[in-house]
Formats: C-alpha cells, structure tokens, sequence
C-alpha cells in the first residue's frame, strides 16, 4: 500500500496530506523505470564483465582444444621431420651410393617458399602465429616428401638398371695380364719418359708386343676413334654411360669406328707405339664424370683378391711411365 505524505503548511501551522496528480504518478512510474532499467543494464555488464555466459564458456573450450590440437600436431610434425631427415641421409648416404648415383643437394631438399608473404591471409586469427608456424611445417614436409618420393622413382629406376649398369662398369684389365708383369706404371705422380720430369700419370701402361689385342673393358658405345700424332697416338674412346668413359691409347690399330656399340672382351684394336710414346704398350684411362681415376681401382672381374692386392702394390710403385 502506498504511504501517505504530508507537508508543513507555515501559514496555518497545521500538516496538510500531498495529493499527486496523474502527471506526478507517471512521472514517478517513468523515473522507477529508468532507474530500474539503468540499474539493470550496470548489473548485466558486471555480470557480463565477470562472469562468461554458457556460450562463452563452450566457445572458450572449443578454442582450448583446438589450441591442444595444434601443439599436438607441431609435436607430431616435429617427430615426422626427424623420420624424414633419417630417409633423406639414408638416401644420400646409403641408396645412392650403392647404384652410383650423386645425393641430392641440401639447396633443393631444403628451398624455401620464398616471394609474397603467402601466410598474410592468417595473420588476423587469433593465435595466428602458432597457426601459421605449423602451416609452414606442413608446407615445407609436404614438399621434402615430393623430392623424397622422387628420389626413390630414381633409385628404383637404377635399381631396375643395375645389371646394366653392372655391364657398363669398367672391370677387367683391358689386356691379358693374368701374371701381372704387362702392367709397368701406375696411377699418380711419375717420371716422364720423355722430359724426365716428375708429372702425374693418368692412367697404367700396360708393356705388351705389337698387335697384342685390347680388350673393352665393358659395354659402351664408341665415341672417339681417332690418330693424335703428338699425344695419344691412335687412341679409343668408349663411353660406357652412367659417367664412365675409358681411353686406350697408343694403339697400332683400331679395329672400331665411332659409333659403334662393343661388349666386355671385345678386340677394340691392337698394342702400338704410335703417338708419344718410348715403346709399344698401351696407354689406359678410366674416367668418371669427367674425373680421371685410378683403373686400378676397378680390376675386379678377372682377378682374384690376391691378385688384385699384387696389382695394387705394383701400381703404386713411383717408377717412370711409358708416355
């Protein structure tokens, strides 16, 4: 029930009832209800301001398991970038060198993205720094494992070669030499014959009679046959393919052309003494990719271990070559 209110009235000195009138009721309606109003508003804020609604809450879940799932997913990427890094040295270090092949460079295994900022359309996310380093880590496994699965395309291919390839090494003396005492210098550093100088000596001299046949050493295809009169002589040259490539030099006579496919065993020509030259033998290189290497390196088709370790010491005897 509403209370009654009075006022003084000074002028009869008695206490006279307030009326309100209709204008005063709504007014105080209208002001009850502003301020309830106001006072409600200021409530839901700080409630608001302290306390989250259930949506809020749900929300603020789901953003800490996905934050979760993140940090799981870096540690997963991290584990498989270790795996990763274990195939990659395997391949370069295990696969390849056993079929011959170079190991890929660290530049092309590891290229970056480079140009725009391609993460630019993550940077207004929420803990966009976390999202765009494990997008980086994806993109950058993902392309390690392209290159990955490429190499071993090859390493299967080389694999499918390998008796081929096999065919195509240079392992047997390219004379007959079956008591070793044809082969006369070495590989390395040796005296010249002609300028008594210490130089180095590409390939082994092998002292034989004139018209002692040579042998290819293996498959190949005849890519230089030809008469250097100042320097090798009546020379050969087979490239056998996967890098190799063999010079006979010297030779007295070439029974091969240029262009022409030889087998392992077969007669390329004959021992001379044609170009410069102190005596008939014949001059022997093997090169691999361009690098001349020692031959006696490869002899492992017709002799036995001992025998190849006789050869070995012969080899390396400092004495002066035949050219």
């Amino acid at each position: 029930m509403a209370k009654v209110k009075y006022y003084y009235d000074t002028k009869t000195l008695n206490y006279q009832r307030i009326e309100k009138t209709p204008l005063d009721r709504v007014k105080n309606i209208v002001i009850y209800l502003g301020a309830s109003i106001f006072s409600g508003v200021i409530m839901i804020i700080i409630f608001f301001q302290f306390f989250d609604s259930p949506k809020e809450k749900q929300l603020k879940r789901d953003k800490l398991d996905l934050l979760n799932q993140y940090n799981t997913l870096n540690n997963e990427l991290t584990d498989i970038n270790l795996v990763l890094k274990d195939m990659q040295n395997r391949d370069d270090n295990i696969y390849r060198v056993i079929f011959e092949a170079d190991p890929i460079p660290s530049s092309i295994r590891k290229a970056g993205f480079g140009g725009v900022n391609r993460y630019k359309y993550l940077d207004n996310l929420s803990n966009s720094e976390l999202i765009i380093e494990t997008t980086k880590k994806i993109d950058i496994i993902s392309k390690q494992i392209y290159i990955q699965s490429k190499s071993f395309d090859e390493v299967i291919n080389l694999a499918n070669n390998k008796a081929n390839m096999l065919a195509c090494l240079p392992s047997i003396q390219p004379v007959d030499n079956k008591d070793l005492k044809r082969m006369v210098s070495g590989f390395g550093r040796r005296i010249h014959p002609v300028y008594k100088t210490i130089t180095h000596h590409d390939g082994m001299d092998f002292a034989a009679a004139t018209g002692t046949p040579i042998y290819a050493t293996a498959n190949g295809t005849i890519e230089k046959s030809t008469y250097d009169r100042g320097g090798y002589g009546k020379h050969v040259i087979i490239n056998h393919g996967f890098g190799y490539k063999t010079l006979y030099a010297h030779m007295n006579e070439i029974k091969v052309s240029k262009g022409a496919t030889v087998k392992r065993g077969d007669v390329i020509g004959y021992v001379g003494n044609t170009g410069l030259s102190v005596g008939p033998h014949l001059h022997y290189e093997v090169h691999y990719k361009g690098k001349k290497e020692n031959p006696s390196f490869y002899y492992h088709n017709d002799l036995s271990p001992s025998e190849y370790n006789k050869l070995i010491e012969l080899s390396s005897e400092e004495n002066q070559s035949f050219d």
